[in-house]
């Protein structure tokens, strides 16, 4: 768990990749405000600064710059205020003509890591970090300095760079970068890295942030895979870590109703004939202490609303779902760690819904249903549908769910719901190391040690999991004691 302060140097950052810049940090406070949160409040842990040019009604050229704080870390994060803060960063700050020559960024970083502001936000045993972006950063000696301050007070430092997709592929390390780069290079606390800003990298650095604000960030799982044979000479097991690739979110924003003292949800169990308690003291609460208007974004965080329309508690789904086919997409290609939930069998059904199906009209459903499996099945490929219900809950939310219908050979088809942008985790680094070449020794140990291994289709009933015989033995245990 940890701070992370945002600080953009508005100089440096055209207005189009600005708005991708807000865009990202709205999805961050989004996200951050639905995860759960073991305690009452969901504690605050962003801030919000930028640097902005010197007044052009200044007399002097060499003016510095200003650095202002717009979001400050409270008691409890405020969903709102942070979106007010980022909507309302200025667009007319960028100087092209000045890129580079502008040298005040590490004064703008000495007054932030001064005792008026970082060091006294959340509590010490916080980790803090600033993340600044920026489209380059000024090789100061003084900006050194503020860098080896702020190691002293265990603040660590992220510089990313954005740069356009030509000069990061064959432009190289601008020299002006790489000097910055060099000069840093020996603190511990400074990181520069330097990214092409295209939305799918900017998704991925918002899903690393979103990780690092997390309280209850979960360590990779230690696995080991046993063979019953060697795979090279003795060893016989390989070690790995196992990482989720997918997180379920909330299907929708929930109203209720909200104390006035201290701005917590009333649980519903305890309203009876409109008698209400706080949540935090129980006192007993009147009509006037309670706002009706608010919704609840995931558990901690809550709205105020001007009015209650458009919001409501998800309703369960009926017996009929819709799913509406927006595409199709190759199965060999399909990411399983997509994949989420329990899967749904799909076989064809033989009474409509809302009509009665003749034997007819029953028939030419029951082919067609059989002749999409087996195209699809031929193609080798499956149709991706959306649809406002979640089956792992079976409630119609606001939010779209996806699902991918995969075909069998002889039968019927599988529904499988998959992960939507705002789900997917951030994956470790999955670059493989330029030394594990896989010798040609070893692929025919190998092969050969996998070609003793049985080959059969997967059937559950030769596959026990030992549920009956285990509580078999368990009852004939209990029976002992009369």
């Amino acid at each position: 768990m940890g701070l992370l302060c945002f600080l953009l140097d508005l100089r440096n950052i055209p207005p189009p990749l600005l708005r991708l810049l807000k865009q990202c940090l709205l999805h961050l406070a989004n996200l951050y405000a639905a995860i759960p949160s073991p305690t009452a409040d969901l504690p605050d842990r962003l801030a919000l600064c930028y640097v902005h040019p010197a007044s052009s009604s200044s007399s002097s050229s060499s003016s510095s710059p200003q650095l202002k704080v717009v979001y400050r870390p409270g008691e409890k994060f405020s969903l709102r205020d942070f979106h007010h803060a980022v909507n309302n960063l200025p667009l007319d700050a960028f100087r092209p003509n000045q890129h580079g020559s502008l040298h005040a960024g590490d004064v703008s970083l000495t007054n932030l890591f001064s005792n008026r502001a970082i060091y006294c936000w959340a509590a010490d045993d916080i980790s803090k970090k600033v993340i600044a972006l920026c489209m380059s950063a000024q090789n100061t000696e003084a900006l050194r300095r503020s860098l080896m301050d702020a190691a002293e007070q265990c603040i660590t430092v992220e510089f990313v760079m954005l740069e356009t997709e030509a000069a990061f592929l064959y432009d190289g390390i601008p020299e002006n970068s790489n000097g910055f780069i060099d000069r840093i290079c020996d603190l511990e606390n400074c990181v520069v890295r330097r990214y092409c800003p295209e939305m799918q990298v900017l998704h991925g650095l918002v899903k690393r942030w979103l990780e690092e604000l997390k309280d209850d960030k979960e360590e990779a799982l230690q696995a080991v895979f046993v063979f019953r044979g060697p795979l090279i000479s003795s060893v016989s097991r390989i070690s790995c870590s196992i990482y989720a690739s997918a997180n379920h979110i909330i299907d929708g924003f929930p109203s209720c109703q909200i104390c006035r003292c201290h701005g917590h949800p009333i649980d519903p169990v305890n309203t009876n004939n409109a008698k209400w308690s706080c949540p935090i003291t129980a006192r007993q609460l009147t009509a006037s202490d309670v706002i009706d208007s608010a919704v609840k974004i995931g558990e901690k965080t809550v709205l105020f609303l001007p009015a209650s329309e458009g919001s409501s508690n998800p309703p369960r789904a009926s017996n009929s779902i819709s799913f509406v086919v927006i595409e199709r997409t190759k199965l060999a290609s399909l990411n399983e760690g997509l994949i989420m939930g329990t899967p749904h069998v799909v076989i064809p059904s033989s009474n409509d819904v809302e009509l009665t199906l003749n034997d007819e009209s029953s028939d030419q459903n029951t082919q067609l249903f059989y002749g999409l499996c087996e195209a699809l099945f031929k193609l080798d490929e499956g149709l991706v549908c959306s649809s406002e219900c979640n089956t792992e809950t079976m409630k119609i939310g606001t939010l779209q769910c996806y699902y991918l219908l995969q075909p069998s050979e002889k039968g019927p088809m599988l529904l499988r719901r998959l992960a939507g942008s705002e789900e997917i985790l951030p994956l470790p680094d999955m670059s493989r190391p330029c030394y594990s070449t896989v010798t040609t020794e070893v692929k025919n140990s190998i092969e050969t040690s996998l070609s003793k291994i049985a080959l059969k289709d997967y059937n559950p009933l030769q596959h026990e999991r030992g549920f009956h015989s285990r509580l078999n033995c368990l009852v004939k245990d209990s029976l002992q004691f009369g």
